[in-house]
């Protein structure tokens, strides 16, 4: 049986994959069982800040694996405590939770915020967590409460109680919320990835810095795809002028590896306590040696290359036909069109190119260092795909 019969066989049922089978890569190139090359805009849903085979990942990784492969939270790891102490260098926050992925670190932050609610007033009376409408958090049942999204409150109830949620556009709606006075936080993604990469407008981010202060809510900023450089700056947060409670993130800071965090601001630095939470593989040596070698290199230079990527993309885009409009933040792109966005992800996979949907967009989300020569080629079959 081929990989394919084999997947059909063996794996669960929960992907409608494409009919392709990839072996290997270099950067934004992929390769597929056939030894056909692709240009990769989808980076693995984010993941894959500099591409294949980075050779000071893997130099990184491959020097812990010969050190250490996993330990457990029971004793110290270098690696660990190092990421630790990049991070909260790199943004003011105060202390790292480490997991595997960005649902377990939005897991961690709504135990933070309900630890730090009941801490403070000594009940429940503060539990409710404020989301908005068209958000994304995971796939966990509690991410999934979390998530403004009616579609995915199906199948699966009951689902966590606790969450309320608000319009991304109209602040009003936030504020009726806080104002009931049971609330402990507000949780927000400044770019709706699987929601359609909406960018949140800086007035609304705004209103809602103002409205958690006036009534002593917590702001978390889920950067579980916006984070590590994808956006142009470390995370988004930084663009809209204010600082978060807390922050998390995964997907690129591992660089391919499993790896989620939740960042921890001078508010709540001190909420978790011992027994309080866990991870058997959170922390893990090797992928922190992985997502080392990923932070330090998003320096200045590396990041105004984004944003320059990221304009070249929409000035070449802009205007196409068949474009209706464009969306997002950095290289973070959303791309309404006539078209369907299935049907154009399907025909660019048969002209070698890969890219993703969010809802009825196109979503392009590629290796921060993708050539411009690979970037040039890959808008050129678009804007023929996109066409009607």
């Amino acid at each position: 049986m081929n990989t394919k019969e084999l997947d059909k066989k063996y794996i669960a049922g929960t992907y409608s994959r494409a009919d392709v089978v990839f072996v290997s890569g270099k950067g934004a190139k992929l390769y597929d069982e056939n030894g056909r090359e692709y240009i990769d805009l989808g980076a693995g849903i984010a993941v894959n800040v500099f591409g294949c085979a980075d050779e000071q990942w893997i130099n990184a990784v491959t020097k812990q694996l010969h050190k250490l492969q996993h330990i457990s939270n029971l004793y110290y790891t270098e690696p660990c405590v190092k990421l630790a102490e990049l991070l909260c260098e790199k943004t003011g926050m105060k202390k790292v939770f480490f997991g595997n992925s960005g649902a377990e670190a939005n897991e961690c932050a709504i135990k933070v915020c309900r630890k730090w609610a009941y801490d403070k007033y000594g009940d429940y009376s503060h539990s409710n967590i404020i989301t908005l409408k068209n958000s994304f958090h995971g796939r966990t049942i509690t991410t999934l409460a979390a998530t403004g999204q009616d579609s995915f409150h199906t199948m699966f109830g009951p689902f966590t109680e606790g969450f309320v949620y608000a319009s991304a556009q109209d602040p009003g709606e936030a504020r009726a919320l806080a104002e009931k006075g049971n609330c402990c936080a507000i949780m927000i993604e400044l770019v709706q990835g699987e929601g359609g990469v909406i960018k949140l407008s800086q007035e609304y981010v705004n209103e809602l810095v103002n409205i958690a202060k006036e009534h002593n809510l917590l702001i978390v900023v889920d950067e579980v795809q916006t984070g590590n450089g994808r956006t142009g700056t470390l995370y988004a947060y930084m663009q809209y002028g204010f600082m978060p409670d807390v922050v998390t993130t995964a997907k690129g800071l591992g660089g391919g590896l499993p790896l989620g965090a939740c960042m921890l601001g001078e508010k709540v630095k001190d909420t978790l306590t011992p027994g309080s939470h866990g991870s058997t593989f959170g922390g893990n040596p090797v992928s922190c040696a992985g997502a080392i070698s990923i932070i330090s290199r998003l320096d200045d230079k590396l990041l105004s290359q984004v944003t320059e990527k990221a304009d070249y993309i929409l000035s070449q885009l802009n205007g196409t036909p068949g474009l209706k409009s464009i969306s997002g933040l950095g290289l973070m792109i959303g791309l309404d069109c006539e078209k369907s966005s299935g049907e154009i992800a399907a025909e660019l996979l048969k002209r070698g190119v890969i890219v993703l949907t969010a809802h009825e967009k196109v979503r392009l989300v590629p290796p921060l260092n993708i050539t411009m020569e690979e970037l040039e080629k890959a808008v050129s079959v678009i804007k023929e795909v996109i066409n009607p």
